[in-house]
């Protein structure tokens, strides 16, 4: 079946017509067309990293959403993951599910486009999955390599250790909000409009941060659900507190000035940045101020790890204790 072929397929159709070219790199013996795949691994010592997330219309995007910006974000959260692992991403499986209406050429085509932009920048090849019809569903699972006994966690984090995050917070949270044209954003001028938006639906995996830091960090996790639920997770898994400091967190300037009143709560409870929140010990603080001098990794300082006598697992804001009801994002709440 060809791109141009009548409007509705059926799933091997679908498979062969979008999905199929996206198997095309290295390290992929046998891809899609089998009952499994066939990959191997650059270096046969090398350990593998598997992550998989799944997306919901209305719940992880707008049903507003074009499909090609669905395919950028589908992939894009899913390789935020192997960041966080400081691994580097290899290849990945697809579970789509599709409602019947969705299951012609002009959604397909534009979904498997903005995969594959996605996959070829960060040269990541499709190797297999399923289809279904159903409600719109996206199931990725990726899979990448770190070299063996290096991949980060988010246990490892001592008392004393530095916390830090990756470029700017509040971004995602303020880029659906752009979306949503909430809180007076039709005000917002076009540049800055297009970068919120992009933001949201094209947020950047740290895949380059998370290889320099797999040899320096002492824990790591992406920030998806929001900094202060992600790195309670550290804190649980680490047996320690935080205590981070709202005037260290990094936000930009703009979202600032267009959410005056929003922003630092989105920065701290919102999600949906995808930037990396990880832990380093004073021994190498020293390189981290050089690498973030030099422009080498663009990060901040932003608190510190911390023993308690009382209890463990808590993320302290400027001294006081988070309420429980302002964790975080949770599906089940």
């Amino acid at each position: 079946m060809s791109r141009s072929s009548p409007q509705k397929a059926n799933e091997f159709q679908i498979i062969e017509a979008y999905f199929k070219d996206l198997t095309e790199q290295d390290g992929v013996v046998t891809g899609i067309g089998d009952d499994g795949a066939v990959i191997e691994l650059s270096v046969s010592s090398n350990q593998l990293v598997v992550a998989t997330d799944t997306l919901l219309e209305h719940v992880h995007f707008p049903s507003s959403a074009t499909a090609e910006r669905i395919g950028h974000r589908a992939l894009c959260v899913n390789l935020s993951d192997m960041a966080a692992m400081g691994a580097k991403p290899r290849w990945f499986t697809l579970a789509l599910t599709l409602p019947k209406e969705y299951a012609k050429e002009s959604w397909l085509k534009k979904f498997s486009t903005g995969l594959a932009d996605v996959a070829s920048e960060y040269n990541c090849a499709l190797i297999g999955g399923d289809t279904t019809a159903g409600p719109l569903t996206i199931s990725i699972t990726v899979i990448g390599e770190v070299v063996e006994g290096q991949s980060l966690k988010r246990q490892g984090a001592k008392a004393e250790d530095y916390i830090y995050v990756t470029g700017t917070l509040a971004d995602g949270a303020a880029g659906l909000s752009t979306i949503n044209d909430i809180y007076g954003c039709t005000s917002i001028d076009i540049i800055e409009r297009e970068r919120l938006v992009n933001r949201f639906y094209r947020p950047e995996p740290k895949i380059a941060e998370g290889l320099m830091l797999n040899s320096i960090a002492s824990a790591c996790i992406d920030v998806s659900d929001g900094l202060v639920a992600d790195l309670g997770h550290i804190c649980n898994a680490s047996g320690l507190n935080a205590e981070i400091f709202t005037d260290k967190l990094p936000v930009h300037a703009n979202v600032k000035r267009i959410f005056p009143d929003q922003f630092l709560s989105w920065a701290l409870f919102a999600g949906d940045d995808y930037q990396l929140c990880f832990t380093v010990s004073q021994e190498y603080r020293a390189l981290m101020s050089v690498w973030i001098e030099e422009g080498i990794i663009d990060a901040t300082e932003i608190g510190v790890m911390a023993v308690s006598s009382k209890i463990s697992g808590q993320v302290l804001i400027d001294g006081m204790p988070v309420e429980a009801s302002k964790k975080g994002f949770d599906h089940f709440e």
